[in-house]
């Protein structure tokens, strides 16, 4: 009979590839998982589904691809789909049979049947982008609710590669990660050890058990000190190669041929001026060959502005780092992860960007999910912000409302202390007074500028942009009738360990008049 392994399991659901790794509690030995007729390497299933509805046939991963030459694949073959789950914007193929969302649970549900028996599963932790949208983050908490497991952890994909690789606690890491769908930039400092005060917090942590008590594992605390990242990956980069030769391109295959010339492209052993072959569909049906080399792809990242927009990235992080007093001196590492990372025009842009700074490039697939274990048992996370939060109020002397934040981009959460607001009434017998919140879509923009030797953060004129909640507002009822200008209402808000914002209410006498939660900042 088997031993059965008791531990860990982590899955990094990625767009392209999914990767599965579990570590034993026992000895702490990571392994990839190997499934067969699903993982087309130990432990990375290609994030793909095929399903017929009438004959309810169901195949994932290397299975669901074999099927993709099959007569009706535009119908029954999925992929592509991570992206546009929860994401109300980007097009779907109308042609499909599942939703991007029913594609997912069908993905994920058989992937989790098919787990061998050998593993018995403890503590289940998954990834998620940092720049991601709120459906997909309810979507994965939601499918997991349903999972018999002990324990569930969610963590950014970026800080979970930093804890992967082997660097002394209280290092600085940049983390650049550029999956299939998604760039994610972010620098998180180390900390924590045996016998070190404890952090403040998990980032999640479903039914848990305290795990800190395994001492086998040393406990870490990841500071997220910047964060930042966008919806562009490498499908993107594959969709620009096809375009480039082909206009309204309408075949799966032509991606699919596309990814795999970048992939040769990326390796190191390719001359930089050789043109090698790809054959793609034309509008009529036909095959047609092209050629694409190291210098030619390079043309088409920096036509379709993939640079300019990675410069950016690169700013906002470093900006929100140097408000922390984290310049780019005190980083120990870059590192650099995901199969986009592999192109070299990428890595000679960070290069040449930030030099003399050690950059290590982990296993670009299987990084995530084994730093992720890495994380387990006894990481807790301080994480941050990554939009501003503000009430609406009205300016009583210009007569008209504006925006005042309560909590700012970068700042840490859950809330230690509370953010205390007093407000005024504005106008005679005022007796209701309604809460409204909105978060930043675009926040002011700043320069650096140094006092004594030390960085601070001056603001440049352009004003930050509010986009208020989707809810109802929150209607608070004074016992008393106030008068323009009295202190009528003191606020204290703060945000929880689930994420939530709450606000505890008192009138100008401190009486208590409740607290509410006003939604998760998610």
């Amino acid at each position: 009979m088997e031993k059965i392994l008791y531990g860990t399991l982590a899955i990094d659901l990625g767009n392209t590839n999914t990767v599965v790794a579990f570590q034993d509690q026992e000895n702490i030995n990571s392994v990839l998982v190997e499934i067969p007729n699903i993982t087309s390497s130990p432990g990375v299933i290609p994030t793909a589904v095929w399903f017929e509805e009438t004959s309810k046939i169901l195949k994932i991963g290397i299975g669901a691809l074999k099927m993709q030459n099959k007569s009706n694949s535009d119908l029954f073959f999925h992929s592509n789909f991570k992206r546009l789950i929860g994401n109300p914007i980007e097009k779907i193929n109308q042609k499909n049979i599942l939703s991007p969302t029913e594609c997912g649970e069908k993905f994920f549900k058989f992937l989790w049947t098919n787990i061998p028996q050998k593993y018995e599963i403890k503590r289940l932790v998954l990834t998620a982008p940092i720049d991601t949208y709120k459906g997909y983050r309810e979507w994965l908490v939601n499918l997991c609710g349903e999972l018999s497991v002990d324990e569930i952890a969610l963590v950014d994909e970026p800080t979970a590669a930093s804890l992967g690789i082997d660097i002394p606690f209280g290092s600085k890491i940049m983390t650049i990660d550029i999956g299939g769908s998604t760039i994610d930039m972010n620098i998180v400092k180390i900390e924590g050890g045996e016998g070190k005060s404890g952090p403040i917090a998990e980032l999640l942590k479903f039914k848990g058990k305290d795990v800190s008590s395994i001492s086998k594992q040393k406990i870490r605390c990841a500071e997220i000190i910047g964060k930042t990242g966008s919806k562009i990956g490498g499908k993107d980069i594959d969709q620009w190669i096809v375009d480039f030769f082909i206009s309204e391109n309408k075949y799966a295959s032509n991606l699919l041929k596309a990814e795999q010339i970048k992939c040769k492209l990326s390796s190191s052993g390719i001359k930089y001026e050789n043109k090698y072959k790809i054959r793609l569909l034309t509008k009529q049906n036909q095959e047609k060959d092209f050629y694409l080399s190291k210098e030619l792809l390079e043309k088409i990242l920096s036509d379709n502005n993939l640079i300019k927009h990675l410069n950016s990235l690169l700013k906002d992080l470093l900006n929100q780092a140097r408000g922390k007093f984290c310049t780019v001196d005190k980083l120990s590492a870059i590192i650099l992860v995901g199969g986009g990372t592999q192109i070299p025009l990428i890595r000679e842009w960070i290069t040449k960007k930030i030099p003399k700074i050690q950059i290590k490039s982990p296993p670009p697939i299987e990084s995530i999910a084994l730093g992720a274990l890495a994380m387990t048992p006894g990481v807790k996370i301080k994480d941050i912000l990554n939009k501003g939060l503000s009430i609406r109020l009205f300016n009583r002397r210009e007569q008209r409302h504006f925006w005042h934040p309560i909590f700012c981009k970068g700042q840490t959460w859950p809330t230690e202390n509370p953010y205390q607001l007093i407000l005024q009434a504005s106008k005679n017998n005022q007796k209701i007074f309604e809460i409204i919140i909105g978060e930043t879509k675009k926040e002011r923009e700043y320069d650096v500028i140094f006092e004594n030797g030390l960085p601070k953060l001056s603001e440049v004129q352009r004003q930050e942009e509010v986009i208020k909640w989707d809810k109802n507002p929150l209607r608070i009822i004074l016992k008393n009738k106030s008068n323009i200008g009295e202190d009528s209402l003191t606020l204290f808000f703060k945000i929880t360990k689930k994420a939530d914002l709450f606000v505890r209410c008192l009138d100008n006498k401190d009486e208590f008049l409740g607290e509410y939660n006003l939604g998760n900042v998610f």
